[in-house]
């Protein structure tokens, strides 16, 4: 009999309430748990919750802008107003000349982001648990998708390959390696006697910057890891105290956590591309502008 067929489905309150075994266990697993395999690939229930979303929102979306309008529904002004929000946002700190080519790539991360931050307080999530008769032990039918490093990273990952790609197509390799290793000191007004030696300096510096690079997925991963994976635990610490309705003001909460951590992950890549690209943007303005 293979592993899902040995699988109990246990069904709890699908409101706020836990199971006590849940609550006996100490809080969420720090990983997500395999439901199945697709051949050699496990299925976890992050995964399950991750596709989950993805398919609500393309086909919410989709249904919102099927046939606009000149005068828009509510779902289309919602989408209509998110769409500009964030344009309005990004524009400045990307700078003008990539602000529409890097629009797809934040929105989809803020969008998609927010929804898998909120998704631990949808009905079901973190209250169906099933339990394997091999180990015996209890597991989450559906975890929030942002409390798995696993997805974490690969959102860190997406974000840094598509910086990647639009410093090196908007900027060029060669105003990047300038950007990073070059002498910033003005080659007019600098002693020659001090101005050679801060190639040294500035090189040194460059090679910072690239550590620090380095480990921008790292930063990105964990800061939305730790704010999601700790808001879980707390919903399930809180939820076992249903008494007056203690659990409610934690609600609010983390729609406040969800709402930022997504703002703040699009604002950083948002920064991380217009720190090369807006950079080049002024200086290409400064080298053009009439003189005087």
């Amino acid at each position: 009999m293979s592993r899902v067929t040995k699988l109990a489905l246990v069904f709890a309150s699908l409101s706020t309430g836990v199971p006590a075994f849940a609550a006996e266990a100490g809080g969420v697993d720090a990983s997500a748990s395999a439901l199945f395999k697709i051949g050699p690939l496990p299925v976890t229930n992050s995964m399950v919750t991750s596709w989950v979303v993805a398919a609500v929102l393309l086909v919410a979306i989709r249904l919102a802008i099927r046939r606009p309008k000149l005068i828009p529904t509510r779902a289309q002004a919602v989408v209509e107003n998110l769409v500009q929000g964030i344009l309005d946002i990004t524009s400045p700190i990307v700078g003008e000349k990539v602000a529409k080519p890097t629009f797809p790539l934040l929105i989809a991360l803020f969008t998609f982001i927010l929804i898998q931050n909120w998704s631990g307080l949808f009905p079901g999530v973190g209250t169906i648990y099933i339990v394997d008769h091999a180990t015996g032990g209890w597991t989450e039918l559906i975890r929030p998708g942002n409390a798995d490093m696993n997805a974490t990273l690969a959102l860190a990952i997406v974000a840094i390959l598509g910086w990647f790609y639009f410093i090196m197509r908007y900027a060029g390799p060669v105003f990047v390696l300038k950007d990073l290793f070059g002498n910033k000191a003005d080659r007019k007004e600098t002693p020659a006697i001090i101005y050679y030696p801060l190639f040294v300096i500035f090189f040194g510096a460059g090679l910072i910057e690239v550590v620090s690079i380095m480990f921008r997925p790292v930063s990105l991963s964990f800061r939305l890891y730790g704010n999601v994976f700790g808001g879980e635990n707390l919903m399930h610490a809180m939820s076992g105290i249903q008494k007056w309705g203690l659990p409610a003001p934690f609600y609010f909460l983390e729609l406040l956590i969800g709402l930022v951590q997504a703002f703040v992950f699009t604002l950083l890549v948002s920064v991380y591309i217009g720190l090369i690209c807006n950079h080049g943007e002024e200086h290409h303005e400064e080298q053009t502008a009439p003189a005087h």
